[in-house]
């Protein structure tokens, strides 16, 4: 009971240090009754008092309801921004070489800071729309902790961050980075009007794997930087149908449209055929950038482990879509392991063939009379 008289940042802290790292139960009893709707959305672990929702928690209370509005405590977002970026830099790297670290750092700090201006501008556009859907009624603007102004400031904010981060880079990439500001904003706009909304965050959240080519070689070849896009919009089209599964009660009592709606009960073999046209996409790039055997091993994981996905999913279990979603950034790590090895193999078979020529040149030369 004098646990419960603390202060609920103490009462956190006590609960977390106290606690096995297993211990659900205790979390569950001793929480707030947000981290008890968290712990069942599989969107917090008891095992992490360092996790991102618990660090926004942490935060000065005046802060955290913009943490909250560019979705810092739920962080699986921005790894789903920031990946095909990094597969991109990956691919662009030389033969034998580690990807450039700076550049994965700043394209990281940018997949957060824009990934929080997307995030504050759909909740502006959909503050109404919010406070009629119980996964979004408590958002900082729908629940009035944040007044639309106020977004509008912080909003500015967050993107003249993005624009110096972007400033860092070649002027080829400036220009490639600034013309995907326009699909940013409409994209809220676009569940109003077709039930393909899912394929404009696709357009928006894979540009990366184009930026990514074009930091690196101060162009795109596009052999590779446009089968890579088109598999990382087929993927987003994958995750983001499941996730829309979570909201289609909602959505269909307010009017949004999204391919959840589309798809219904035919979901499953949508997921299939984008499946289908994703591995396809990875082949031909794996092709054109004369990857090796870890690179194709990692696509036919990604293979499998999107069938598990699609066969295991259940479209009408709300816990069980957001499972499925988040195990996509397990995936885009599986594809990234594949290029990374993939681009370091290149550089052993380069030596086998070197020291192969010259063995022969040796040869040659001991016959000469």
């Amino acid at each position: 009971m004098s646990l419960l008289l603390l202060r609920p940042t103490s009462r956190r802290l006590l609960t977390a240090l106290a606690a096995p790292r297993s211990c659900w139960l205790t979390a569950a009893l001793t929480a707030p009754a947000r981290y008890v709707r968290a712990l069942s959305s599989g969107d917090f672990r008891c095992s992490s008092g360092l996790s991102a929702a618990g660090l926004v928690e942490s935060a000065p209370l005046a802060v955290q309801p913009y943490l909250k509005l560019m979705r810092l405590d739920k962080p699986i977002g921005t790894w789903l921004l920031y990946l095909p970026c990094t597969w991109s830099i990956s691919l662009a790297s030389e033969p034998g070489c580690l990807p450039d670290l700076s550049m994965l750092a700043l394209f990281g700090t940018g997949a957060i800071l824009m990934r929080g201006a997307g995030c504050t501008i759909n909740d502006m556009w959909d503050k109404d729309i919010d406070r009629k859907v119980a996964r979004s009624e408590n958002r900082p603007i729908a629940a009035g902790e944040v007044s639309r102004l106020q977004a509008l400031v912080f909003l500015g904010g967050q993107l003249s961050l993005a624009l110096a981060v972007l400033l860092c880079l070649n002027y080829y990439s400036i220009v490639l980075g600034a013309a995907s500001l326009g699909l940013v904003v409409i994209y809220p706009l676009m569940k109003r009007l077709t039930y393909w909304p899912q394929l404009i965050l696709g357009l928006v959240f894979n540009w990366g794997a184009l930026l990514g080519w074009s930091a690196m070689k101060n162009s795109c070849d596009w052999s590779i930087c446009l089968p890579l896009y088109i598999s990382g919009i087929m993927w987003t089209l994958i995750y983001d149908t499941i996730y829309a599964h979570q909201d289609k009660t909602d959505d269909i009592l307010i009017g949004v449209k999204s391919t959840a709606l589309m798809f219904q009960e035919q979901t499953k073999q949508w997921l299939i055929g984008f499946s289908t046209i994703m591995l396809t996409g990875l082949t031909v790039v794996g092709l054109n950038s004369e990857q090796t055997l870890p690179y194709y091993i990692a696509v036919v994981t990604v293979g499998a482990h999107l069938s598990h996905q699609i066969y295991s999913l259940d479209i009408n279990n709300p816990q069980d879509c957001w499972k499925k979603f988040c195990l996509n950034r397990t995936l885009g790590f599986i594809l990234l392991s594949g290029i990374v090895l993939g681009n370091l193999w290149k550089r052993s078979n380069k030596t086998d063939k070197t020291e192969k020529v010259h063995r022969g040149l040796e040869s040659l030369a001991a016959f000469k009379p």
